[in-house]
């Protein structure tokens, strides 16, 4: 059989975009491209979603990093916007203040103002209060304040002296002496015409105690009768000051707050605030018009306490929330550390004297306050990470209302006087970014997701390779270039920008949509255009940014490469074995991805046993891999035992590996080593191979294939070049092929090759030069190919089954007694491991 058959020629292994399609020598004749590049699906959706102003309808974006998502998402909030503001249908969002509750002052009020009134109205309070107190103080230190107070106490006084004055005679008639003292009215005894003391009372007898205590008890029920006529007196005096004090309050703030009134008429939540604080300032008009305390030193001559002290006119106070007084449109806000507090606000605290303090004027805005009426953007990565802010977001969604709250509550933490502030009504539009399982599994897992985001913006990680995108590539080069002040590209370079591009997706009809990682291409190329002093970027600039970038990476590619060249790792790339073949895997570590190639053994021996994973029963495989084993037992089935039964045991191991083995692209390797055991054929080892198969032997496709191809090319030079080494792939992956031009070149010069297969007999035949055979019309292979050569050993072992397994004329083995005894011991036990021989008899 002639290699040449599945040879796929060097044109075929690399896609290069010939720069003669370019109308332009360099990117500087190009107009800065401004529109998104492909994702007409994920542009659409963001249009819909935007322009449905309606509840739930919200937007999750998935799609990887790179692919343009946050800046998509920008460019097309603003552009709809614009889109309202041209047709007169959008507005700027309004301000929102928290001012004082004089029913419950844990309860501050949430007043909705226009924009930019919020700052108004705080600066008019401001100014009110301060006119209140000048105003005030003036007023209550005028002479007229002055002699009508005065007035309202002399007429008190001469109500009250008459009253004082007959009770002291009456006293005196009595023999007692009348004094007003702080703690009330008390009667001394008199003695020859001066108050008698404690001693000389104590000192007489008895009978002259008793005796005066009776002269005392008449006088004493007049001089309570006199208090009560006092206290009426005294009461009805300040109720006089306190009427006085409010007429003159009255007068004082009338025009006052009739100003401020007028200038928030037709906002009848500023309205109605202004009416209690007119109450609360005649009720409170001493305490305005005095000084507030000063903080004290704790030592003499130590600075004043820091510690924040109850503001006495908090009433006045207004908490501009939010400020729009600026916002020209919808505010657009991206939240880089969505926490719980960062998100819906926090209530500040200020320590006084042992404990804290809060008030309305501590309240501080989230982004969602932020963004009310307007866009939020978040990354679901990030919410997901922090405690509380997913709850939070869809109960935000669901009661369409902000609630600003204490986080440490919701876990039972006790906190000092904790403020309960009125919701604010909710209008933003959500937009989340995220990747597609996270989205899969919030719809599978919570009940709420599908109402809370109804639209979902796919954004894809290739598009088509066409024309239109091909010089859409070239004017992102140029739109990178102006943006960011890099070297203009020659076509030459913008040629191997847009082949770098299809390898990233390792597809020739597709072109990778991670601008982000093709922005770092560009960066780096213009790098090394300046080491070598160009004023463009060529080609060869953008070949050594790929190599740099790769070499700084592939160390430990280097060092496995390394060892397998000195034989640490055991891999031929020459001659031939039975029951081995060259397997490819690919190593990926994030940002950068290697293939290299590994050695899978087979052997296969008598027994009920099948196909056995050596890696799956020492759990190092994924539930790919070992879906892949078992189809291999389904192919051999149903490939030669349609006339006997299968009487095989085999074992395939991936030789010296140590970490976990996961996907099906071996499979295809597994069953030629299986293959080329039961026909006893050596595989040739220049030769690896990778793809999978199904049950009736087609070979499917498999992903990774570049790194794998360039894998094994790279051991091959190492250990040196024989001409006959190369690589067996799917034929279905051939439009996969991205190899580096290295590889190609090596192909050129006959030293490499690269052949595509399509089921399994052209890959046995491939690797061991001989024909696989196909069945006659009497069922039988052609005599010497490798179907008939493993027809025959399978129905060898068979027949070697049954007759291990009967017994003789005595009831015994043919062997011996014992050894039937062993053989019905196991098969009780575990038949599938009953009389198992290597197939070369050892």
């Amino acid at each position: 059989m002639r290699d040449n058959t599945f040879n796929i020629p060097v044109e075929q292994l690399r896609r290069a975009e010939d720069p003669a399609v370019f109308e332009f020598e360099c990117t500087d004749e190009l107009v800065a491209r401004s529109e998104f590049i492909g994702q007409d699906r994920a542009i659409r959706s963001l249009q819909f979603g935007l322009g449905v102003d309606r509840p739930g309808y919200n937007i999750f974006v998935t799609g990887l990093t790179g692919t343009g998502k946050t800046t998509a998402i920008f460019e097309h909030i603003e552009k709809a916007i614009a889109q309202r503001q041209s047709a007169d249908d959008v507005k700027p969002p309004d301000d929102w203040c928290y001012v004082y509750n004089f029913n419950d002052p844990d309860r501050p009020n949430a007043i909705r103002l226009p924009p930019g009134a919020g700052k108004r109205l705080r600066d008019d309070l401001d100014r009110l209060l301060t006119s209140i107190r000048t105003s005030l103080t003036n007023a209550f230190t005028s002479e007229e304040y002055g002699q009508q107070r005065k007035e309202v106490l002399e007429e008190g006084q001469k109500r009250a002296q008459p009253l004082i004055q007959e009770v002291e005679t009456k006293a005196e008639e009595a023999g007692f002496m009348l004094r007003l003292t702080p703690a009330g009215v008390t009667l001394i005894p008199l003695t020859e015409g001066r108050p008698m003391t404690p001693e000389e009372f104590g000192a007489l007898d008895s009978a002259r105690r008793h005796e005066i205590e009776a002269r005392q008890k008449p006088i004493s029920e007049t001089v309570d009768q006199v208090r009560e006529q006092l206290r009426a007196i005294e009461i009805e005096v300040n109720d006089k000051l306190r009427e006085l004090d409010r007429r003159v309050a009255e007068w004082v703030l009338k025009g006052l707050f009739d100003a401020i009134t007028r200038e928030y008429g037709g906002i009848p939540a500023v309205e109605t605030f202004l009416e209690r604080l007119r109450e609360f300032t005649l009720a409170s008009a001493e305490m305005l018009r005095q000084e507030p305390e000063q903080s004290v030193a704790p030592v003499p001559g130590a600075p004043a306490l820091a510690t924040a002290q109850p503001d006495p006119y908090a009433a006045f106070r207004c908490n501009v929330f939010v400020d729009n007084s600026n916002a020209k449109g919808p505010p657009i806000i991206v939240e880089p550390n969505p926490s719980f507090s960062n998100l819906f606000g926090r209530i500040d605290r200020k320590a006084f004297f042992g404990t804290y303090l809060s008030d309305h004027t501590m309240l501080k805005p989230g982004s969602v306050h932020q963004a009310n009426g307007g866009y939020l953007i978040l990354n679901l990565v990030d919410i997901a990470s922090k405690p509380g802010a997913w709850e939070g977001l869809k109960r935000v969604v669901r009661t369409r209302e902000i609630r600003l709250e204490d986080p440490m509550e919701q876990y039972g933490f006790f906190t000092p006087q904790t403020l309960r502030p009125e919701p604010i009504a909710a209008d933003v539009k959500l937009v989340i970014t995220g990747d597609p399982a996270a989205y899969f599994m919030l719809s599978a897992y919570d009940e709420e997701f599908w109402e809370m985001f109804k639209v979902k913006a796919d954004f894809d990680t290739q598009i088509d390779r066409s024309r239109e995108n091909v010089l859409a590539y070239a004017e992102f080069i140029c739109a990178c270039a102006e943006r960011e002040g890099l070297r203009h590209f020659e076509r030459d370079a913008v040629a191997e920008v847009v082949a770098h591009g299809s390898r990233l997706v390792d597809d020739q009809e597709k072109l990778s949509a991670r601008f982000g990682r093709l922005r770092d291409v560009i960066v780096e190329a213009d790098y090394w255009a300046g080491i070598e002093g160009a004023s463009r970027v060529a080609s060869s600039h953008v070949e050594r940014a790929i190599d740099e970038r790769v070499y700084r990476l592939n160390m430990i590619e280097e060092r496995l490469r390394e060892m397998i060249a000195r034989g640490v790792i055991l891999v031929d790339v020459q001659g031939a074995v039975v029951g081995q073949v060259n397997g490819l895997a690919v190593f990926d570590f994030g940002d950068f991805s290697f293939g290299r190639p590994s050695r899978i053994t087979a052997r296969t021996f008598l027994g009920q046993r099948g196909v056995t994973s050596i890696d799956r029963e020492s759990q190092l495989s994924g539930k790919i891999h070992d879906k892949g084993v078992l189809i291999l037992s389904g192919y051999l089935g149903w490939k030669y035992a349609q006339d006997k039964p299968l009487s095989l045991s085999a074992s395939i191991s991936f030789e010296q590996g140590y970490d976990a083995v996961e996907g099906d692209s071996a499979s295809l390797a597994e069953l030629c080593a299986i293959l080329s055991s039961l026909a006893d054929t050596p595989i040739r080892q220049d030769l690896a191979i990778t793809g999978s198969v199904n049950q009736k032997g087609d070979v499917q496709p498999i992903g990774g294939l570049n790194q794998k191809i360039e894998g094994f090319h790279d051991v091959c030079r190492t250990i040196g070049f024989t001409g006959q080494q190369g690589v067996v792939i799917p034929t279905r992956n051939r439009h996969n092929l991205m190899l580096r031009k290295d590889v190609l070149e090596s192909v050129r010069q006959k030293n490499f090759q690269v052949f595509a297969v399509e089921s399994v007999d052209q890959a046995i035949e491939l690797l061991t030069g001989v024909d696989a055979g196909v069945r006659d019309d009497d069922g039988a292979y052609p005599e010497n190919t490798i179907n008939a050569r493993v027809d025959a050993r399978l129905r060898e072992m068979g027949e070697a089954m049954r007759q291990f397994g009967r017994p003789s004329r005595d009831g015994a083995s043919p062997e011996n007694g014992a050894a039937a005894a062993i053989v019905t011991e196991s098969e009780s036990e575990e038949p599938a491991q009953s009389g198992e021989i290597d197939d070369n008899g050892q």
